[in-house]
């Protein structure tokens, strides 16, 4: 797994793992029930402390984007089954996006658009 980290950006490094990992999960990169490689080898993989890895690792966990078991290590999830709609933090987050693009001058249909932009490119596999 190739995780590219920006160390000159405020996104503190575990969260940059997690997000770099969500979205290999959502692209399909990463398969539900692979395994990731453990919390040391990720670490010495990308040049960083393995606290680092591990708190990436634990927040996952917490989102459920990740299982965690001593013998099998950290494996992708299952698929969720279909939802009829959002959980409460996801509309938590979205709203939030939300307010972040109409604070930066975004109308609703150009904010809509870049929703849906971003939900097509999570639906392009890689090939």
């Amino acid at each position: 797994m190739i995780l590219k980290l920006d160390l000159s950006s405020d996104i503190p490094l575990y969260q940059q793992i997690r997000n770099q990992i969500v979205l290999a999960v959502g692209k399909g990169e990463l398969k539900p029930g692979e395994s990731l490689p453990t919390v040391r080898q990720l670490a010495s993989d990308i040049g960083v402390n393995s606290m680092t890895v591990n708190k990436a690792y634990a927040l996952l966990k917490s989102e459920g984007y990740l299982l965690i078991d001593r013998r099998k290590g950290a494996q992708v999830c299952p698929l969720k089954e279909e939802h009829v709609g959002p959980d409460a933090d996801f509309m938590e987050k979205l709203t939030l996006l939300a307010a972040e693009a109409t604070a930066k001058g975004l109308t609703k249909e150009v904010f809509l658009a870049a929703c849906k932009q971003a939900a097509e490119k999570m639906s392009q596999k890689e090939e």
